[in-house]
């Protein structure tokens, strides 16, 4: 995975934009980590990793509520399936696909929920966990910040 100068200064701007004080991504072979210091000062560590995650790990995280995301959601009960990343929110791999997911399924940890595209890369983000989903709380092809909730969970 190649990202090129332009790719890291709009992160920085979506970072500025949006008051995240940290971005990481990491893929097999590559890893980015932008942290932002006191007077919005911006700096990144872009070391190649030389190993491969397992599939179940940094795809999705997941837990009681968090802030981070739209006015309400967190009164609602249930745990959180959380984006792992700054990007746009697809429920379907396609446009003329059914989506992943409806209220209602039931999931499993490595049950595909949506995809987030970053960087023009579609990254599969998986449930982690075993449960029913009760809540989509993202609308369709919408921009998606780290942490932020995406779907609610029952815990089964």
């Amino acid at each position: 995975m190649d990202v090129d100068l332009k790719d890291i200064k709009a992160i920085i701007d979506l970072m500025k934009k949006n008051s995240i004080s940290e971005f990481e991504l990491e893929r097999q072979e590559f890893k980015i980590k932008l942290k932002r210091g006191p007077g919005g000062a911006v700096s990144y560590d872009d070391t190649p990793v030389t190993y491969a995650l397992p599939p179940s790990q940094g795809a999705s995280l997941t837990g009681p509520n968090g802030g981070g995301g739209p006015a309400g959601t967190t009164s609602i009960p249930g745990q959180e399936i959380k984006s792992p990343m700054i990007g746009t929110f697809y429920r379907a791999p396609s446009p003329e696909a059914a989506n992943y997911i409806e209220v209602g399924s039931e999931v499993g940890p490595d049950t595909v929920v949506c995809i987030i595209e970053a960087m023009k890369v579609m990254n599969e983000i998986k449930a982690e966990m075993r449960g029913i989903i009760t809540h989509v709380l993202v609308d369709n092809a919408k921009p998606v910040e780290f942490g932020q909730p995406l779907f609610k969970i029952r815990a089964v």
